[in-house]
């Protein structure tokens, strides 16, 4: 074994810990279907952001944002963009706000607001149950693959081997630690619900919280500016970017070029010009049917979805980043002390688990293993609660037992978690990298997503026939484009496929979705008019506002357009101040730190009265 007694028992303790939560949480959380999914809408808006942000705190995406950091430097701080980040930015300004005010317990119920119980609306709600299971299973695939890589290196198969009644080839071991983790995690969750995650969420968030103070100050005592600035080339510490990267590790870590080569990123201006482009969209579309969304649909009312949006970036990002940066120049510096090796070749991916290994002294790395595997749990955890809330809810509970008891459902959840849980850790087993199931759910499955739900909170025109062919074209499109491209273009990096052919999903799905919509007949004129009054969202609602003004000349429509995007610039500003300042602390770069807290604080006070000073009135 490569850990120390006192470090395994940290771990152990951990895990009891959060079994026990389901335990004792399973009879509140039985009490009925909202009890479930939502913890009864009684939990504070600031532990749901906790648990948020512990959900985020992702193990998968911790070890690729370390790679990234390692290998881009002060410029991975864009990367993420990907995802995008800044989506929690659009919830936080307006789109929780509206989505809550819905007041219903899933986003495929949520069509019924839109589009009614027609046709169309059946078919939008299908589609969207669909695109909400092949979400979490794509998630859920892409945990597994992070923690079964990541427990590798801390238990090395020839230390259990000897105690178990079969044998496995070296590249099976990650996938053998990968189940394991996510049976504990699946147990928890079915026993618990909605209760048992938020309360281990805040748990776990404490424990990495701990640990990311801790490994960030052990880097800043280990590391002196002048060891760091001779071990990264030129331009690493710097944010900023040219038409291409400019950043060459040749005579530093000559590897490190193989990987940017690998990942595509070289003309770093184009890539971000690209994810802006596709990171607006998909923000302005709303939460996907995940988690995210089954959280603000958990707040007590619609400002608290809004603060509990807003909290995720301020209590995740300083303390995640810190965190980060302290692995990343503690693994550049000594970089030659590092196992990088897998299934025998080199994995940037490994960078995380083996800085871990090599720099926490014993008791840290057990706070730190305990508080990353409770990272992963968060993450998967609530994933697997998203699954049976549309399936049992939505598709079983709706057209197959409309009358069934309680009980029956909270047991057909229960098998629902067991399914899902199943069959991504069978997709699991084909994956070979962490970044390639990423790239593939935030870049190729939400090109199918985009256009159908920006077009549903802005346009009146959108019917749920155009909705379903619009979000059904785009999740095939997300399944047959990326392989075709790279059949045509093989010189082209397989991870940054899924983003150059976002666009053409973009297209297609949305000619489909448009024209659909013009060439069908119009959603029931009374469901328009009821969804306005009660989301009053901004947008193209000309004749449905006009309807409703006809009917109550004293409803006030939303004005707050040009108020909304001021915000919004301002929150990508003050979330990306909150990425970088951790990083510049770690790394001493005093100068930068100080232009960075002075740019946070103005854009916060701007926030604080722009925004937090008028969401009371917002909110109602």
């Amino acid at each position: 074994m490569k850990i120390s007694i006192i470090d395994i028992s940290i771990v152990l303790a951990y895990l009891i810990a959060i079994v026990a939560i389901g335990f004792v949480l399973k009879k509140r959380a039985s009490k009925d279907m909202q009890a479930y999914y939502q913890g009864g809408k009684k939990l504070p808006w600031y532990m749901l952001g906790l648990s948020n942000a512990s959900g985020m705190f992702d193990i998968s995406g911790t070890m690729w944002l370390v790679t990234l950091c390692f290998v881009y430097g002060m410029k991975s701080i864009w990367i993420p963009w990907l995802w995008p980040v800044f989506n929690q930015v659009f919830l936080m300004v307006y789109l929780s706000l509206w989505l809550r005010r819905s007041n219903v317990l899933t986003g495929a119920e949520w069509m019924r607001t839109r589009f009614g119980d027609g046709q169309g609306g059946k078919l939008a709600h299908l589609v969207v149950v669909l695109f909400a299971i092949i979400g979490v299973l794509g998630f859920l695939a892409y945990g597994f693959v992070g923690i079964g890589k990541f427990i590798e290196i801390f238990v090395p198969w020839e230390s259990v081997s000897p105690f178990l009644p079969f044998e496995l080839a070296a590249q099976n071991v990650p996938y053998f630690y990968g189940i394991l983790f996510t049976s504990i995690a699946t147990l928890y969750v079915m026993l618990g619900g909605m209760m048992s995650i938020v309360w281990a969420d805040v748990l776990q968030f404490t424990i990495m919280t701990f640990a990311a103070l801790a490994i960030g100050i052990i880097a800043m005592v280990q590391i002196t500016p002048e060891m760091l600035q001779a071990a990264v080339p030129e331009g690493w510490a710097n944010p900023f970017f040219g038409w291409t990267l400019d950043v060459d590790w040749s005579g530093k870590i000559d590897e490190v070029n193989d990987k940017i080569l690998s990942d595509g990123y070289s003309l770093f201006s184009i890539f971000v010009m690209m994810m802006v482009f596709k990171g607006v969209l998909v923000s302005a579309a709303g939460p996907a049917p995940n988690y995210d969304m089954q959280k603000i649909l958990a707040t007590k009312s619609p400002r608290e979805g809004a603060l509990m949006s807003g909290f995720v970036s301020i209590v995740l990002m300083p303390i995640r980043y810190f965190m980060i940066a302290g692995f990343t120049v503690l693994a550049i510096v000594f970089y030659d002390q590092l196992d990088l090796i897998s299934g025998g070749k080199l994995d940037f991916e490994n960078i995380l688990p083996s800085a871990i290994l090599e720099f926490a002294p014993v008791g840290i790395m057990g706070i730190l293993l305990a508080g990353l595997i409770a990272a992963f749990m968060s993450t998967f955890a609530s994933t697997v609660n998203a699954a049976p809330a549309y399936l049992v809810n939505d598709i079983y509970l709706r057209y197959i037992n409309p009358s069934a008891s309680n009980k029956t459902l909270i047991r057909a959840s229960y098998i629902v978690s067991v399914s899902v849980v199943l069959i991504s850790t069978v997709i699991g087993l084909y994956v070979q990298s962490i970044n390639s199931v990423l790239q593939w759910l935030v870049s190729g499955l939400w090109g199918g997503y985009v256009i159908s739900n920006v077009l549903k909170w802005y346009w009146w025109r959108l019917n749920g026939q155009g909705y379903f062919y619009g979000m059904l074209s785009g999740i095939v499109g997300a399944l047959l484009f990326p392989p075709i491209f790279k059949s045509i273009f093989p010189d082209v990096a397989g991870d940054i496929v899924p983003l150059t052919v976002f666009p053409l999903i973009l297209i297609t799905s949305g000619i489909i979705c448009v024209v659909t919509s013009l060439y069908t007949q119009e959603d029931d004129r009374e469901v328009l008019k009821r969804f306005y009054r009660t989301v009053n969202p901004w947008g193209f609602w000309g004749p449905v506002k006009a309807d409703v003004l006809r009917d109550d000349p004293n409803f006030k429509p939303n004005p707050h357009f040009k108020r909304d995007m001021q915000n919004i610039v301002v929150g990508v500003i003050t979330q990306t101040c909150l990425v970088a300042l951790p990083i510049f602390i770690v790394i001493k770069e005093w100068q930068s730190m100080a232009t960075t807290m002075a740019i946070l604080l103005i854009s916060a006070l701007v926030l604080k009265k722009n925004w937090y000073d008028k969401l009371r009135t917002d909110a109602l």
